[in-house]
């Protein structure tokens, strides 16, 4: 399909495109500040760390964590190397898997999950759902899920 045949958005599909692209663009940056400033972590190890702690023995591969935070994998590794040095997860090879390389979530990184969590509760709660009836957050998690499908085409 070329962009000669596709409609223009009509007025309701372009005020709800900006919308989407402003909240996209400024939500996870709002987020990320509030986080860094409460708890000293970025997003992205927050979501590391949140991964971590809900995996079987508190590991996953590096390339399942990139996977799960959109980066990259070499991103993700430079990530994790990070965080180690931090003391938050410890880097390893499986004996039955050299090839890839897994991260394990450690006690110090256990800890400033919890802490970090309910202050990112709070400012998830605060700039998000706090706005929203709960007829709108369902209304908004099936719309999400449907656009989610069109992004993992």
């Amino acid at each position: 399909m070329t962009t000669e045949t596709v409609s223009p958005l009509n007025p309701d599909e372009e005020d709800a495109w900006r919308a989407l692209t402003y909240v996209a663009n400024h939500l996870t940056k709002s987020l990320g500040e509030d986080l860094t400033r409460s708890a000293a972590l970025s997003i992205p190890e927050y979501v590391v760390l949140v991964h971590l702690s809900e995996a079987d023995q508190q590991q996953l591969r590096i390339g399942d964590l990139a996977a799960v935070a959109g980066l990259s994998p070499s991103r993700m590794s430079r990530l994790v190397d990070q965080m180690e040095r931090n003391g938050m997860v410890t880097k390893h090879q499986q004996a039955s898997d050299a090839r890839c390389s897994y991260a394990e979530l450690t006690d110090q990184g256990l800890m400033a999950l919890q802490e970090a969590y309910p202050i990112q509760l709070h400012n998830v709660r605060r700039r998000v759902f706090d706005h929203l009836t709960a007829r709108e957050v369902k209304v908004l998690g099936e719309a999400l899920s449907k656009i989610r499908t069109g992004i993992d085409l």
